[in-house]
């Protein structure tokens, strides 16, 4: 943990304590913070004053990717659904005034949880808690995509007509901006994706970043918060769920080693329970769906690029990094599978 007045990794402790103290409703000005392992995007930090516990979140070190980690709609999406059936955290404050630690960061709630990563973490609680857990995250998704933006003030959160070309052309602009090496799977996969858009199945908020170690769950295996919002907006859901999907394949081609492989504990729900508990809580249409996971794959794909270059360049902060370059391929080559597979 970084002493009072020593900079920790992307928090600059004197300048930051005096943000606190003039802006957190009685915070004090000396602050110690602990990096929390495990973040490969933004960075997350236990903030303290010896009495208060907060967290706070920046942007990544160094090279980070237009629109990708933007603090300041992660801060206003999670403010809006305190009062809906979404779990969230407290928010407390933000600042986009980069003079403060380098960067615009936001200060929340420290919630009380678990998020759960890896399969041999579920395997000690059991095949039926895991797969409670496994329901309640497909629920807790569902209640995100019922909520109606107007009702919570995000009428103008993004624009959802258009949405599924749009983020084509964004990941394609997110992995050329990440570029170091030939992608051939990549670059087919865009092809396809970007000659084949289908028209958007609804509208509604969209995490864009969904899955379990995204999610905080008690010891009554409910979910106490749902983290992570850098990349919400309003557009299609079925991404949400996609990506989800995506993450689990990923984890059992790779074992997990790589982002997570909590799908393949006893008692997780298959791929099929999964979207048949969707369906059946939104009522949403999943036709087209193969084209949702293809997309998800290429945008994940970007995700891990971006990182790997952050990697490879010296800028991340944490362990975990060095195979991540080597996950990209299997999730290109399902992607071009999975177009084909649900359509």
């Amino acid at each position: 943990m970084a002493e009072a007045g020593v900079q920790a990794p992307g928090l600059d402790l004197v300048r930051l304590g005096e943000w606190f103290a003039s802006e957190i409703p009685g915070a004090g000005k000396e602050l110690t913070a602990s990096l929390i392992a495990g973040g490969k995007s933004n960075l997350t930090f236990v903030v303290t004053d010896g009495e208060h516990e907060w967290i706070v979140r920046r942007p990544p070190l160094g090279h980070v990717l237009a629109t990708a980690h933007d603090m300041g709609r992660e801060h206003r999406v999670m403010t809006a659904l305190r009062d809906t059936a979404v779990p969230v955290p407290q928010t407390y404050g933000s600042c986009a005034d980069d003079s403060v630690i380098g960067a615009p960061f936001y200060v929340m709630e420290r919630v009380a949880g678990t998020p759960y990563r890896m399969a041999r973490e579920l395997e000690r609680l059991g095949a039926d808690r895991t797969r409670t857990i496994a329901t309640r995250l497909v629920d807790t998704m569902a209640a995100l995509h019922l909520v109606d933006p107007a009702s919570v003030g995000l009428a103008d959160f993004g624009r959802p007509e258009g949405y599924l070309a749009r983020q084509v052309s964004r990941w394609k602009k997110q992995l050329d901006a990440s570029y170091s090496r030939d992608l051939p799977a990549a670059d087919e996969l865009y092809s396809r994706l970007a000659a084949d858009i289908p028209a958007e199945s609804a509208v509604g908020i969209v995490h864009g970043d969904y899955r379990l170690d995204n999610v905080l769950v008690d010891e009554q295996d409910r979910p106490t918060a749902v983290l992570d919002w850098e990349m919400a907006t309003l557009g299609d859901p079925l991404s949400d769920l996609a990506l989800m999907l995506v993450y689990h394949r990923l984890g059992e081609a790779s074992g997990g080693s790589a982002v997570t492989n909590a799908s393949q504990a006893p008692g997780f729900l298959s791929e099929d329970e999964v979207i048949a508990r969707y369906a059946e809580v939104t009522g949403r249409d999943l036709a087209r769906f193969g084209f949702h996971l293809g997309l998800a794959a290429y945008k994940l794909a970007a995700i891990l690029e971006g990182i790997h270059y952050r990697h490879l360049h010296g800028q991340t902060v944490g362990e975990g990094f060095d195979d991540l370059g080597d996950a990209i391929h299997p999730l290109l080559d399902a992607g071009l599978t999975a177009l084909k597979e649900k359509d």
